[in-house]
Parts: C-alpha cells; sequence; structure tokens
C-alpha cells in the first residue's frame, strides 16, 4: 500500500534509526535533519563500480561480442555531433537523421569525451561513469535519511550490482544512460522534500528518449499526491506536452517516413500482421515473461518499494514495455530495465522510512531486516549475471575468431566507405563511413566487411555474396578467413 504522506526532510529523517533498528553510534543530525553521509565510502563505491562496467564492456567490444548494431549507431551519432554535423546514422539507412528515429539529443553531452577519445568505446567508458554514479546518490541517501552507514553501502551495492544495471552494461551503449543518475536524482529530491530539484531534475529527461515525458508527468503525479499540487500538475503538463511534440511533431519532422515508426511496435505483431486492442491488453495481461520481470523488479527491494508513493515513476516505462508486441521489451534482459533501478532502490528507501511509524508491528520489524535481506539477494542474483564473467579466464582469451574479426577491420582503409555487418559496425564508425548491409539500398560502398557466418551458402563464396548484394559493381577480395571477408570496389 503506497504511503501518500506529505513529509518534509525534517519530519522524515529526525530520529530515524539505522538498518538494524538504531541508529549509528557516531551518527549526529545535521542541520536539515539529515544524518550525516560523508561522500567519500560511496565515490570510492561508484569508482569500483564504474571500473567493473567499463571493463566488461571494454572486454565485450574488444573479442568482437556486441550484441546489436546500437553501438555503431550510437558511435556513429556522437562522432557527427563531434564534428558539429548533423547526427546522420548511415547505419540506419544512407542519410538517416538519427532525431527522426529516436528523441535522443542528451548524447551530444559526449561530444567533448570524443573529442579526446574518438572511439565508440568512450561512450561505454561514459556510461558506466552514468550508472556508477547513480550508486553515491542511492548510497548517501540511504544513509542520510535511515541513518545508517552499514545501510547506506549495503544498498549501493545492491543497486550496482542489480539485473538491471548488469544487463544494460552487457547490451552496449544506450541513451537511457543520463536517464539514471538523473532519475536518481529526481527521487531523492522527492524523498528530502525538495520540490523544486525534483523538478530541476526531472524535466530534462525529455531530452534523453520520447518516452521520458511519460517518466516527468508522473512525477508531477508525485508532487502533486505529496501536496505541491499547482507544482505537480504544472510538471505533469509538461511532460504530458513534451511528450506529444517529440512524436507527433519533432520525431516526424526529422523521419524519412514523416511518422513516429515505433508505433508499429504495439500495432504490429513482430510477424508483421496487425493487432487489435483487445489483442494488445490481453496479451499484456497474461505474459508470463512481462510478469515475470515486475515480479523480479519488485522483489529485490522485498516489495516494500510498494509502501513509496516513488514507485510510480516505473509505470510510464512497464507500461509502454507490456503494450508492445516486440519480445525484446517483455523480459529481464537488454537496457530497459536499467532506468527502474535507481527508482525502485530509492523507493525502498522511502518505504522503509515510512513504515517506522506504522502500527502494524510486524511491519516494523520487517522495515528492520529489509536493507540487508535485499542486498544478501543482490549478491545471490549477481551469482548468475553477466559481471560474473570477469571472474573467469575464458573472458578474456583471445580466441582465433576475435584475431580474424581485428584483421578485417585493419583490412579496411581509413576513411573509405564500407558495408559491413553487426559484429563490425562498431569497430569501424570511427573513421570510416560505415553502412549496415541490411539498410544500405541505393549506396555503392568502397568496401565490404562481412560476417561469413551469417550468410550460410553465400558466406562460402564472397565474391558472390557480393555480386548479389551489389550487382551494379565489381568487387575483389582483399582479405579472406574461415570467419570473415574484406572485398574492395574496383
Amino acid at each position: 500500500m503506497l504511503d501518500v504522506q506529505n513529509r518534509s526532510a525534517e519530519e522524515a529523517a529526525t530520529g530515524t534509526p539505522g538498518a538494524t533498528g538504531t541508529p549509528d553510534a557516531t551518527a549526529t543530525e545535521t542541520p536539515d535533519g539529515l544524518s550525516p553521509a560523508p561522500l567519500r565510502p560511496y565515490l570510492i563505491l561508484a569508482v569500483v563500480l564504474c571500473g567493473l562496467y567499463f571493463l566488461y564492456s571494454w572486454v565485450q567490444y574488444t573479442h568482437f561480442r556486441t550484441p546489436s548494431w546500437d553501438l555503431g549507431i550510437f558511435g556513429q551519432s556522437v562522432r557527427a555531433y563531434a564534428e558539429f554535423r548533423a547526427p546522420v546514422v548511415d547505419i540506419k539507412g544512407p542519410g538517416f537523421h538519427i532525431l527522426g528515429d529516436h528523441f535522443s539529443p542528451v548524447t551530444a553531452l559526449l561530444a567533448p569525451l570524443y573529442w579526446i577519445w574518438p572511439s565508440p568505446v568512450a561512450l561505454l567508458f561514459g556510461q558506466a561513469a552514468l550508472f556508477a554514479s547513480g550508486a553515491v546518490v542511492v548510497g548517501r541517501t540511504t544513509q542520510q535519511v535511515l541513518g545508517s552507514r552499514a545501510a547506506g553501502i549495503g544498498l549501493a551495492v545492491a543497486y550496482g550490482l542489480s539485473w538491471g544495471l548488469q544487463e544494460a552494461v552487457k547490451s552496449d551503449f544506450h541513451e537511457i544512460a543520463f536517464a539514471v543518475p538523473m532519475l536518481a536524482l529526481t527521487c531523492r529530491a522527492l524523498i528530502l522534500g525538495r520540490w523544486t530539484a525534483a523538478v530541476a531534475w526531472s524535466a530534462p529527461l525529455v531530452l534523453v528518449k520520447e518516452d521520458m515525458g511519460l517518466t516527468v508527468s508522473m512525477v508531477g503525479v508525485v508532487l502533486f499526491v505529496k501536496g505541491q499540487k499547482r507544482l505537480g500538475a504544472a510538471l505533469a503538463g509538461f511532460g504530458a506536452a513534451a511528450f506529444a511534440l517529440t512524436v507527433l511533431v519533432l520525431i516526424p519532422a526529422a523521419s524519412r517516413v514523416g511518422e513516429y515508426d515505433y508505433w508499429s511496435k504495439i500495432e504490429k505483431t513482430g510477424e508483421g500482421t496487425e493487432t487489435s486492442f483487445g489483442q494488445v491488453v490481453g496479451d499484456a495481461l497474461t505474459s508470463g515473461e512481462r510478469w515475470e520481470m515486475v515480479l523480479f523488479l519488485l522483489a529485490v527491494t522485498g516489495f516494500l518499494a510498494l509502501r513509496s508513493p516513488l514507485v510510480l515513476l516505473v509505470l510510464p516505462t512497464l507500461g509502454w514495455r507490456f503494450l508492445s508486441q516486440d519480445a525484446n521489451h517483455w523480459g529481464m534482459h537488454w537496457h530497459y530495465s536499467a532506468i527502474l533501478m535507481p527508482v525502485v532502490f530509492l523507493a525502498l528507501v522511502d518505504g522503509v522510512r515510512s513504515v517506522r511509524t506504522s502500527p502494524r508491528a510486524w511491519l516494523v520489524s520487517y522495515g528492520k531486516v529489509v536493507v540487508p535481506v535485499a542486498t544478501a539477494v543482490a549478491l545471490v542474483l549477481a551469482a548468475n549475471l553477466p559481471l560474473r564473467e570477469l571472474l573467469t579466464s575464458e573472458t578474456y582469451r583471445t580466441d582465433t575468431r576475435t584475431e580474424q574479426a581485428r584483421a578485417a577491420v585493419a583490412a579496411v582503409p581509413e576513411g573509405a566507405s564500407v558495408e559491413a555487418d553487426v559484429s563490425l559496425l562498431a569497430h569501424l564508425t570511427a573513421d570510416h563511413r560505415v553502412y549496415w548491409v541490411g539498410t544500405s539500398k541505393g549506396v555503392t560502398p568502397d568496401y565490404l566487411a562481412y560476417d561469413l557466418r551469417g550468410w550460410s551458402q553465400q558466406g562460402s563464396d564472397p565474391g558472390r555474396l557480393a555480386s548479389q548484394l551489389h550487382p551494379e559493381a565489381t568487387y575483389e577480395i582483399t582479405y579472406r578467413s574461415d570467419g570473415f571477408a574484406v572485398l574492395r570496389r574496383v
């Protein structure tokens, strides 16, 4: 049951015990009523988490284990911003303006990092730092509100090792990395009763991705519930207007098809057939995979996040994922749950605070142990999550396929235009004009770089494959191995 009482920071934090039910012996309240929480231990933890995230991403990148074309897409768009060009992403199609796909101008903030480090790896580092920074907010807020450093460190670790973040790290880079710390700071402001700060941190979310406007609206709803009716209504209206503006005006204006293409994720099944509203709702309500994801989302907080109105912030994201007909959106994989992690863990903090005054003795007792339990659950789950691979020697071993892929990339001269498969795309974007083999219709690249595993019988003859894909040109093989081939136009 949601606790919708409007508490100020002073009312919420005064006299609150630690995770074990008693405050730290050394804790004394600060002038604003919060327990002291030095930054240093949380910064150290964030540095460790950043290192783990980046190490995993870097090893995955250098060993050509890229799971999708997204890193190549973002690599092209950030490179364009860094070169003061329009964010044209040829991987999506020749001359494709990326703001006609998803509205994520926030990625332009990575341009200065790209000036220093002109590689897609810079994006992976930026994402690792953004994810890790959320641990500082989660941990320090926990200590300040609950009065226990052990609780703060424990919950920061639980957040840092959470399945949503680890799956996002495994999925390479995505724009939602910016939303994670912003949502953490928004939730912190809501917990501490800093209403203006909550608005200031949440409003820019509309620049991260188009659906974030709905999340901003929900922040307005939480403010309204907490008694800030005028401010909440204004923010809710702003978020809804921003969502409508981006999907109905801005994205269609930049799109070559003149509309928001992702409506089709709801309107059509994965096979491309039309769906009805009843079918969409029915599928959403009866999908075991979708509900399993929700179960794990709440279970990592011992379900006590449900005691906080902050949990309302997960509804917009869960809503579109439930309605989507794309199976990639339903479960616990990919990056879609990363933005939910700071919300549910800080909702847990708010929930623990709320149950301390509950008339139900069992609930009070549960609130005293739920933080260490959540930490323990996170550690147990982490044994089967991506970062565990960092503990095995096979993760770092360079196999024949990796060596062949590196040779294929090296065989494409710098500055040349090249058509490539998913496994090679990101490795070529820094110094080539890159097209994806599935969307390059109408262009004749200087080079073709193919991963032959995905081409069945044609893959045994790269020349034949090239003539089928580009009958208007002639290509000769300049590099060939069991797994890869590079051809040059003659």
